[in-house]
Order: structure tokens, then sequence, then C-alpha cells
């Protein structure tokens, strides 16, 4: 029997200038995770309720980089070693934050992950919060923002509280400019849907009925029944912001349009996840597909016997042709009878994206 192939951990970077927001964020992808567990990485501990991170710390969930910055490493070593503490099968998370220093490099974050050599990790995208109340002021004195934006794959344009809706469009309007062609989301003490961000994990029932106290329950407690963060039931309508489209196809798609519809894919898609069947491209396996941003990978699964083969996918974003993407899609399905050899040479375009998932065997026991 085929042992179960394990599950890459998805590791998201948060960044953003000092005061942006990103605290309050990261606190409020705790208090709503629906049963998703969080693995932290953070700067510093006075940020965030110290009391919820010190307990937390305790179970093996959160590693503290003090008061340094983590993109300053003299190499990604060092941030090896704390995924590797995380990505234990005790630890059992379902996706991991970075949250960096607000004057950290995202960029470097960024390559430092993609040069892991983890092979329970996979890049979840970087998450760049920016003060619409403060971004002109903030761009003025530190030009280097307009650098970071250009690498984000999603921009939250937090605390649009703050500014009248003329201020707020041409903000989004030049945060998405500079940011091309990252989704912008408009988003008030950062509350966003954490599903732009992970997928809610799906545990068994019971599970999670005896278990250790989470961030949730920690922050829930202290907030009591007023809200997640004191400002009470304003978490409603989150996913106004974003669309998500679904496609499902019982028709194999062509290796190469798919490609083509991938690499010219329209500013605002965020992320996309699923399925795909490339039918005589390779008759053996499935292609998972994360694209987060301008990150794309495929990951080859063999067929389960008797499975139905279909292409399912999930496209999320902001400002999208929900109708252009499905007929986009509906494009790209193969036309009938192709050949094996023209199918497999046609292969060769999502060959460039492939990443093998981990060996089982390369994981470490559960103690």
């Amino acid at each position: 029997m085929t042992p179960p192939r394990t599950q890459q951990i998805p590791v998201v970077v948060l960044a953003g200038f000092l005061g942006s927001g990103k605290t309050t964020l990261l606190n409020h992808l705790l208090h709503n995770r629906a049963g998703t567990r969080i693995g932290v990485i953070v700067n510093d501990f006075g940020s965030i309720e110290i009391d919820a991170m010190t307990v937390a710390g305790q179970v093996g969930s959160t590693v503290s980089l003090g008061n340094g910055c983590l993109c300053c490493a003299v190499d990604a070593s060092e941030l090896d070693t704390f995924l590797e503490t995380l990505t234990r099968p005790s630890a059992r998370l379902d996706v991991i934050v970075i949250e960096a220093s607000g004057l950290a490099e995202p960029q470097e974050l960024v390559r430092m992950l993609l040069a892991s050599e983890n092979p329970h990790i996979r890049y979840g995208g970087l998450v760049e919060v920016i003060d619409a109340a403060e971004f002109d002021g903030v761009r003025e004195r530190h030009p280097e923002l307009d650098r970071h934006l250009a690498v984000a794959d999603l921009v939250v344009l937090n605390k649009t509280d703050r500014v009248g809706e003329a201020d707020r469009e041409r903000l989004r309007a030049v945060v998405a400019e500079l940011s091309r062609p990252a989704a912008v989301i408009p988003a008030a003490y950062g509350r966003i849907d954490p599903e732009l961000l992970f997928d809610p994990a799906l545990r068994p029932d019971g599970e999670e009925k005896i278990r250790q106290l989470t961030f949730e329950d920690l922050l829930r407690e202290e907030a009591g029944e007023e809200g997640c963060d004191g400002h009470g039931d304003h978490d409603g309508h989150l996913h106004a912001a974003y669309e998500s489209v679904d496609f499902t196809s019982d028709v194999p798609l062509d290796p190469r349009r798919f490609i083509a519809f991938l690499d010219s894919r329209p500013e605002g898609l965020y992320r996309i996840k699923g399925f795909v069947d490339f039918g005589a491209g390779d008759r053996d396996n499935r292609y998972a597909l994360h694209a987060v941003g301008r990150f794309l990978r495929f990951v080859p699964q063999p067929w389960a016997r008797d499975e139905q083969r279909l292409t399912q996918l999930v496209l999320i974003g902001s400002g999208i042709d929900a109708e252009a993407l499905r007929e986009g899609l509906a494009a790209c399905r193969a036309e009938p009878g192709p050949d094996a050899p023209d199918a497999e040479r046609a292969m060769w375009g999502v060959l460039r994206y492939v990443q093998q998932e981990p060996d089982p065997e390369d994981v470490p026991a559960e103690v």
C-alpha cells in the first residue's frame, strides 16, 4: 500500500511599514482561524498580546526572533531552523505566518523561503500592509516602499476608515499601479477574510474537543463577547472585497493553452488552487496547482483507483472578471483525441513549474 503523501505547509510573509497594522491583522487571523492551526514567527513579543504568545510558545507553535530583523540573517539556515521546529508532525500546523519587522526588506524574506531546503513547506505569498492614512507621508520619507509593493502578491490597504471616500479611491488606484498585478484589498482594523491567505482546516469530528489552549481561546477570553478586537461584530461581509470563481471540467486541459492562460493571468487574481487533469499529457497523475500572486507551482499526484478524472479549480481575486476567467479556462480544454507523443511534448511547459511532494520517508516520526 502506498503511504500517504505529506501535506506541505504554506508559509505567508506579512510585511509592511511600522504602524501599518500588521499585528492587528495577525491578531484578526488568530481570532478567526476557524479551527486552522497557525504557527507564527514574529520579531518581537511585545507587539502581540504577550500572555497569549507566551502560553502558545510553550506548546511549540510560536518562535520569537527577539528584537532582530529576520531578513538580516546571514543566510537561510537560521530561518530553516525555525521552520523545522514549526513543521514537526507533533505541531500539526496548517499554515505558518512570518510577521516581518516594519523595516524589513520583504523580497529578501521571500528569497530565503524559496531557497529553503525544508521539504515540508511551500511559499504562501507576500502580503504587504499599507496604512491608508499615512501612505503619502511614508512613501515620501521611504521611497523604498514602492519596491516593496512591486514584489507583493496581495496588498491590504488598511485603516481605510481614517480617510474619506475620494482619498480612498485615489490611494487604491496608486497602490494598484505600484503593485501591479497584485490584488488590492481595502480593510479597517486589519479585518480581511482569512480564506484569502489559507483554507479552513477540516478536522475529524471531536478532534478539537480535547486539546491545548490556542491563540483563539486566549484572545477570545480576553476580548469577551464584544468581538475580536474590541470593535464589536464588524466582521461581516468581508467577502465583498474579493471574488471567488469555481471551474470544473470533465474534459482534460491542453497543457500549452493552460500555461498560456496562467502566464497571462489578469491583475487582481491572487490565488488559484485545485487539481488539473492533463489527459494524455500524463495519464498517471493529476496535478495539484498552487498559484499565489506571481508564484506558480504544480505537484503531480497519482490518480486514485476509480477516481473520477476532473479538473477542479478555485480562483480568488479582487476586481476580476469572473465570466472572462471561466471563458478563458473553458478555452483551455483539449481537442478530442490528441496523440500521446504530442501531448507529452506539450507538458514541458507544465514541467517548468513542477515540484515533487516530499517523500513520506523523509518526514520525522512523531514523538
